[in-house]
Formats: structure tokens, C-alpha cells, sequence
């Protein structure tokens, strides 16, 4: 009878020490996902944040623009159309798309800036040209730390033996800043 009573007690003990054991892991691999999602966060909140510093220069630069080349409003109106659409992005998803238009819209403002001496020696001008170069820097910046965050991210939720608790918490693979499609192809202008 000891002898039956000791196997209990040691089969109990090594239950009781793998459930211990079971829910320290849980608790760590938990709380890793959940300070790794919160480095997502930030990171994500910080390209927001240069990005909003593009998105204010915009109408500044557009009405630099607008008193040398008024012909060229076809250009101007993608530059303020596309700054619209970022301003309306619901989501990180749509606002990523937002932000390649935006990009593509800029880089086809900077070319018929060319077409203009005049436009190119003014002060205004170049000061705001000078901080939209220093932002799309910043930009490039942090959405390569973004990237390097999420990719960190979904590569801790998808390995094993993390992938067996990712779903039953919640947490989800996030996307990845990519340029659009229209990015490969450089921008068309045509002057009338």
C-alpha cells in the first residue's frame, strides 16, 4: 500500500511539475508576442509620424509650385489628390498604398520642377524642397526599422513551438512597408 501511495504522490509531482512548467512557458512566450506586437506598435508609430511631416510640407510646396507653374495643374491636382487619400487611410494597409500614390505624385511634381530656373532659385522653394528631401530620408529610415520590427515579429509567432499559441491569443502575422507597384517604373510627365 506505501509503495502504491509513493507511486501516486511522484506521478502527481511530476504532473504538477510539467503543468508548472507548461504555464512558465506560456507566460514567457506570451509576454515575448506581446512586447514584440508593441515594438510593431511603436515602430508603425513612428513612420506615421515622419510621414505626417510630408504630409504637412505638401500644401506648401504644391502652392510654391502653383505661382510658376500653372500649367501645370494636372500634376499639382495628383500631388493634392494623393495627399487627400493619405489624409482618409483608415488602416495601415490603405495608408501604405496612400503613400506609394503620394510618393509617385511627388517624384512627377519633382520632374516638371525641372522645366523651371526660376522656380529652382527661389528661397521658398528650396527650403521646402530641402525638408521634403530630409523627410523622405527619415521616411526611408523608418520604414526599414518598421520592416526590420514586423519581420522580427512574424518570424518569433511562426516558429514552433510559438505557432501553436499565436492564434489561440490572437496575435497575426503584420504587414510589411512595400513600395507599390508603380514604383518600379519612373514617373511620365508630359508638358503641354
Amino acid at each position: 500500500m506505501k509503495k502504491g501511495l509513493l507511486i501516486a504522490a511522484v506521478i502527481i509531482g511530476v504532473i504538477i511539475l510539467l503543468a508548472l512548467i507548461t504555464a512558465g512557458w506560456l507566460r514567457t512566450t506570451y509576454n515575448s508576442m506581446v512586447v514584440m506586437q508593441e515594438q510593431v506598435n511603436s515602430s508603425w508609430a513612428q513612420v506615421q509620424t515622419v510621414l505626417q511631416r510630408r504630409f504637412d510640407l505638401i500644401p506648401n510646396l504644391v502652392e510654391t509650385v502653383k505661382g510658376y507653374a500653372a500649367h501645370e495643374e494636372g500634376v499639382l491636382t495628383a500631388v493634392t489628390e494623393a495627399r487627400a487619400k493619405v489624409g482618409g487611410a483608415a488602416n495601415p494597409g490603405d495608408r501604405m498604398k496612400a503613400e506609394g500614390d503620394l510618393s509617385s505624385a511627388l517624384s512627377r511634381l519633382m520632374v516638371v520642377v525641372e522645366a523651371y530656373p526660376n522656380l529652382k532659385a527661389n528661397q521658398n522653394f528650396m527650403a521646402l524642397q530641402d525638408q521634403l528631401e530630409g523627410t523622405e530620408n527619415r521616411i526611408a529610415v523608418e520604414r526599414q526599422r518598421y520592416n526590420d520590427t514586423v519581420r522580427g515579429y512574424n518570424q518569433y509567432i511562426r516558429q514552433f513551438p510559438q505557432n501553436l499559441i499565436t492564434g489561440m491569443f490572437g496575435f497575426e502575422r503584420k504587414p510589411f512597408f512595400e513600395a507599390p507597384g508603380a514604383a518600379q517604373e519612373a514617373p511620365k510627365v508630359q508638358f503641354k
